[in-house]
């Protein structure tokens, strides 16, 4: 592999089973004929190659596999066939709330990430950072997060992961939510980690949003990856889709 590449993803594949028919027993299990599981794909034969600093958009109609290339890049899920390697470590947004305990307040959870990245050893500041970046009140970071709207949980779920100082920053879709207000806000932090040559992974259905922030693109078609290439150009190929 390239030294300059950080990711690299060969001939992957991924397919979960599906109940189609009811079978919700032991009972329907034994009775019924015909397995009643059946194996969908979801990704098939990805490849993908990040350089260092680039910033990659990933584009495509719901169910196309977007989600399921970050999580599988992540490591959050295991590909049936072929590869993925990384070199480097990951801040991953990868949903609204993902790796953030409900019944925990704001405070703790934030505590309790920063001690799993090790970022609390390296930067007294990182509670204040952010729950300066956040917009969070003292009061609301001393609730429940499962007491949280879900434009709450995506400020403080973004700025968790910002504050641990990554190689590479997964986002899914997560700036979808919240006030225009802190959506701009987000967006001039992602600007501010590319400007830094850090490498981004930007899955969202805002081709505008992935031409300004990505170098390059792929689209995702039925688990299919059907172009690759120059961001702007694989916007527009998403826009011919509808």
């Amino acid at each position: 592999m390239n030294t300059d590449t950080i990711i690299k993803v060969e001939n992957v594949h991924v397919s979960f089973w599906q109940n189609n028919v009811g079978v919700y027993s032991i009972k329907d299990l034994i009775t019924h004929r015909k397995s009643p599981f059946k194996s969908k794909t979801i990704l098939n034969n990805i490849n993908v190659e990040v350089r260092k600093g680039e910033s990659l958009g990933i584009l495509g109609r719901n169910g196309s596999g977007k989600s399921t290339l970050l999580r599988t890049i992540a490591g959050v899920i295991r590909p049936d066939h072929g590869t993925i390697t990384v070199n480097g470590s990951f801040a991953p947004i990868l949903a609204i709330g993902a790796g953030l305990e409900l019944e925990l307040t704001g405070y703790e959870n934030i505590s309790m990430l920063l001690a799993l990245y090790g970022t609390r050893r390296k930067n007294t500041n990182a509670v204040e950072n952010i729950k300066e970046f956040s917009e969070l009140s003292e009061d609301v970071l001393r609730m429940p997060v499962k007491q949280y709207s879900s434009g709450m949980i995506a400020r403080l779920a973004f700025s968790i992961s910002l504050a641990n100082d990554s190689d590479i920053l997964i986002i899914d879709e997560v700036l979808a939510v919240g006030d225009q207000g802190f959506q701009a806000k987000c967006m001039e932090k992602i600007y501010q980690i590319k400007a830094q040559g850090k490498t981004i992974l930007f899955v969202s259905h805002f081709p505008d949003d992935v031409a300004r922030i990505c170098d390059k693109a792929i689209l995702l078609e039925q688990g299919e990856l059907i172009h690759s290439g120059n961001a702007i150009d694989i916007c527009n190929n998403y826009r011919s889709l509808f």
